[in-house]
């Protein structure tokens, strides 16, 4: 059970890119967010926002979908982007240089359960769900590490 979480509603997609660059600002390499949710919920959108927010220069952030990871280079960092949904097997993600990236890299991994015990015990999770009205996403926060409990009592806060 995560020790810190917090939920809040983005409003629309405009919210959601705010809310992406605004975390964006306080990540670094070695920062490790699991975006979970269902097909269409929000987490790709969140993604190409928060790293468009990072890029020195605008560029263009397809989904890694068929992919399976696209690579950007920040400033300061790389930024790795991966769609496990495709992957069978924990090992597919060794293969792919993922865990090596933690290490070293901003990583976003969308449908993170295919990492079974290879998830970071220091990730921040991200739960993106639809809600009833058109538009908006309900997202809950939560991570064990307490290094992020700052973070999310601020996203709390608006």
């Amino acid at each position: 059970m995560p020790e810190f979480t917090t939920e809040l509603m983005l409003t629309s997609p405009r919210h959601t890119a705010e809310f992406a660059a605004r975390l964006a600002a306080e990540l670094g390499a070695g920062d490790v967010l699991l975006l979970e949710g269902g097909v269409g919920a929000g987490k790709t959108h969140f993604a190409r926002s928060l790293i468009q927010s990072l890029l020195a220069d605008p560029e263009d952030v397809p989904s890694p979908t068929f992919t399976l990871v696209q690579s950007y280079a920040a400033p300061d960092f790389e930024i790795w982007h991966a769609d496990l949904y495709r992957l069978s097997s924990p090992d597919e993600v060794i293969e792919l240089g993922l865990v090596d990236a933690f290490e070293d890299a901003l990583c976003l991994v969308e449908w993170p359960d295919r990492l079974a015990e290879l998830a970071p015990d220091s990730a921040l999770t991200l739960h993106f769900s639809m809600s009833e009205e058109i538009g908006r996403r309900q997202l809950r926060i939560s991570a064990e590490d307490r290094r992020w409990q700052p973070l999310i009592e601020a996203a709390a806060d608006g």
